[in-house]
């Protein structure tokens, strides 16, 4: 199964772009062993429209053109469920189990997520009630993900 990370902005040069990379390779490490292909990172660009609506539908359109067909969609929302580590390797492995091709996570800009793209999400994920940066939310995301995958892989990295 693939895992897909489309993501409102960029990555600029320095330390958030290393450790998003560093846990990225983990990853994709950890994954080949867990019928996780590859993990793909989209960036999409910012919408410079004057209004958040317009942004919103901007951004939420070119995400849409980069979601694989037959993916479950995950987004990335303050509302979303708050679930554990566990809980997330969980749906990893019932994802994968069900055959599908991949998994989209999206990390949506400042101004969030167009309705049609929420509406088509199968799970509205939280990292707790706080707004973060998306940046900070990528990097996040990814060490979630390789946390999912040692316990997955019954790797002693999580110790819950």
């Amino acid at each position: 199964m693939r895992v897909v990370i489309a993501a409102v902005g960029r990555l600029k040069q320095g330390p958030e772009r290393e450790l998003a990379a560093a846990y990225r390779k983990r990853v994709e490490t950890i994954g080949r062993g867990l019928g996780l292909r590859e993990i793909e990172i989209v960036e999409i660009r910012e919408s410079r429209a004057q209004d958040a609506e317009r942004r919103r539908t901007e951004e939420s359109i070119a995400i849409a053109n980069v979601i694989p067909d037959r993916a479950i969609v995950a987004i990335l929302d303050e509302r979303g469920a708050n679930l554990d580590s566990a809980g997330l390797a969980a749906l990893l492995r019932e994802w994968r189990a069900e055959d599908r091709s991949a998994v989209c996570f999206v990390v949506g800009g400042a101004d969030g997520l167009a309705q049609s793209l929420r509406d088509r999400a199968k799970l509205k994920l939280a990292f707790g009630a706080a707004t973060w940066p998306h940046q900070l939310v990528r990097i996040m995301l990814l060490e979630q993900l390789y946390r999912a995958g040692t316990i997955l892989a019954g790797h002693p990295y999580h110790r819950a």
